[in-house]
Parts: structure tokens; sequence; C-alpha cells
């Protein structure tokens, strides 16, 4: 694979390893075994993902279908049978009808929607903005308890059944991990600490997007929830993450309480997680809610915008810390929309989380 000029890429996952941490030490096998191997697979595959980085591969195809101009996607679904050989056996091609396998069916979908957000919105074609290619392997090994981005193409799990649901339910998950790869191939946030915590919380916000438009949501009817439904009902939790609440996602007797913070009084000082990358994304995260649902509207049309300028404008360093981002976003803001009240919404939304604009 290439390094696309330089744009390293990096192992995402959807759930991160301090959940996967907490089951894998669960007394429960049903719990503990599943978190265990899918912490083991992610190992192997953030390895892999270095390996291929250095060593080198064959480069991905970056074209456009024929015609299209890169105005419609171009889609692969592959089965991995439960297995971890990757992509698998292609079972949905671009234009094909849907099949009985709900799961295919849904990562399809989830595909389509984002390369259509991307584009309608963002005027963007596609992950790397030149019609790449969108391919998803589904039903990777067995109970794997998450879904990841590996430079790419998307994998999904079908989640353990007792703790997660398969990883198709919630196209914001799928959303998600494709920003990832818009990431990669524009600003390549590093991943660790705060500029890692930017990378997610960038995914989170586009997911989140990503689903917003699919449904038509305003900011104000949003439920703002990362991966909602993704847990099994026995969680006391509705999803992996909140940008309304960061801290409140979940609350639950084996995965604990959710511990992301919501402004910077409360930022986590870790070493694990690359530096809390899936913790302090929280911080971003609620800031964004603030100044969505204060500009008000469908959150893709001017918050979005905003942010999406910050992403791909060519001025966010790979080692940009959360006010650089904040400042960046309020000049991005006033660029576009004057100063008006998209510019306070966003100049008071980073105050309110406790960033220093520069």
């Amino acid at each position: 694979m290439t390094t696309n000029g330089g744009h390293e890429p990096v192992f995402c996952t959807i759930v991160p390893p301090h959940l996967l941490d907490k089951l894998a030490r669960d007394s429960d096998p049903a719990l503990s075994g599943p978190a265990r191997r899918s912490l083991e697979r992610d190992a192997l595959e953030r390895t892999r993902r270095r390996l291929t980085t250095v060593i080198g591969g064959q480069p991905a195809a970056a074209t456009a279908p024929a015609g299209s101009g890169g105005d419609q996607p171009e889609r692969t679904i592959f089965d991995a049978g439960h297995k971890q050989d990757l992509p698998g056996k292609k079972v949905r091609a671009e234009g094909s009808e849907p099949g009985s396998d709900a799961t295919v069916n849904r990562a399809y979908a989830g595909l389509g929607a984002t390369f259509e957000l991307y584009l309608k919105v963002y005027g963007r074609h596609s992950i790397d903005g030149q019609g790449l290619p969108l391919n998803a392997t589904v039903h990777f090994d067995k109970d794997y308890d998450n879904a990841f981005w590996n430079g790419e193409q998307m994998v999904f799990g079908d989640g353990d059944g007792e703790i997660f649901l398969d990883f198709t339910i919630p196209v914001d998950v799928i959303g998600h991990e494709l920003t990832h790869g818009v990431t990669q191939y524009t600003a390549n946030l590093a991943y660790f600490g705060q500029s890692g915590a930017l990378n997610e919380s960038l995914s989170d916000v586009f997911g989140s997007l990503i689903k917003q438009y699919t449904l038509r949501q305003t900011a104000a009817d949003a439920d703002w929830l990362i991966g909602a439904g993704l847990l099994a009902p026995r969680v006391q939790g509705e999803a992996l993450r909140s940008m309304k609440a960061p801290g409140t996602a979940y609350d639950d007797d084996v995965l604990g309480k959710d511990p992301q913070p919501a402004d910077m009084q409360h930022y986590v000082h870790t070493g694990r997680d690359n530096g809390g990358v899936h913790i302090n994304s929280g911080i971003p995260n609620h800031a964004f809610y603030i100044a969505a649902t204060a500009i008000g509207g469908y959150a893709w049309e001017k918050t979005g915008q905003i942010w999406y300028d910050v992403l791909t404008g060519g001025k966010l360093k790979e080692d940009a810390q959360f006010a650089d981002f904040a400042t960046l976003t309020v000049k991005a803001a006033r660029e576009r929309f004057g100063a008006g009240g998209e510019l306070q919404a966003v100049e008071k939304a980073w105050e309110e989380v406790g960033v220093e604009t520069l």
C-alpha cells in the first residue's frame, strides 16, 4: 500500500481499548473471552499496519468509476466468514441489489451515506478527495468486538451478543471510521495526546453529522450519541459516547462509567490509549455540540463546514493541540460567515469547555 504522500495511515478502532481491557478482566468467560481475543486481534492488526507502512505494499487503487467523475461511490462488500483474512469473499458490488444478509446491506448503505455527505455537502469525492473506492469487510473473526479503518478499508465485527451487537448497526460508527481515512488524507493528525483526541473527535463529529444528514435531523433534534444501538440490552447505557454530555453514555456494572470529560478542568492525563485519545476527545466533541446547537439548523451546514474547513485547509499541523484547532475554527468561522452569530457561537463554545484560543 502507499503512504499517500506521507500521510501515514493509523489503525483506528471504534471501541476504545480501555473498554475492552475492562471486559477482558471480567470473571465471566462469555465476556472476557471475546474481549481478550478482540484486543489480541487489534494488536496484531496494528502491528501489520506499522509493518506495511514501513516496508510498503501494493498501492490501493484510488480512481473513480469510469464515467462517474467521482460523483458516484464505488462500493464493494466482502465477507470474512468469521475468519481473519482480509478482504474475504466478495458478496456485493456497486449497484447490485440488496441480498438476504442485513449486515452486508447496512455496510453498503453506510458507505453510501458517508460518501453522500462528503460529496453533496462539502464537495469531496470520496475519502481521499479523488474517488477512492470504498471497500468493507463484514463478519470479521468470531465474536469480534470492534470495527476499524486500517488505512485501506473498513472492517466490521459481529460483536459478542452479550455487550456489543453488530457493528454495522449504527451508521455513525461507519462514518466515524471512514472519517479517519479523510483525516489520513488531509491533516494527518498524530494519533497521540491532544492531536490524537482531535483525530478521534473529528471522526465523532462527522460520524454524527452523517447520521443527522441521513435522518434529516436539526442540531436540536439529534441525539448526539456515538454508537447508539450498538450496546446489547443487558448493558446499562445508550451508546459509546455522548457529544451532548460527555461522561454519561454508559454507567454499567461490567463496563464501568463513561470516563470522558466535558471540559479542560477534567482533562484526563494517562499513558494508556495513546494518551487518552478516546477519552479526552469528549472536550472538542462537547465544543462542537455547543456551537452547533447555538447556531441551530442543520449542523452540517455551518458548524460542520467550519470544522471541515479546518480539517482540509492545510493549516492544521499534525501535532496540533486543542488550542491550535480552536483558534483555526474561530478564524474559519470569521472567514466564512463574518463577525456574526456563527463566530460568537464558536468562540463561546471553546470558552465553555475551557480551551483558550490563541
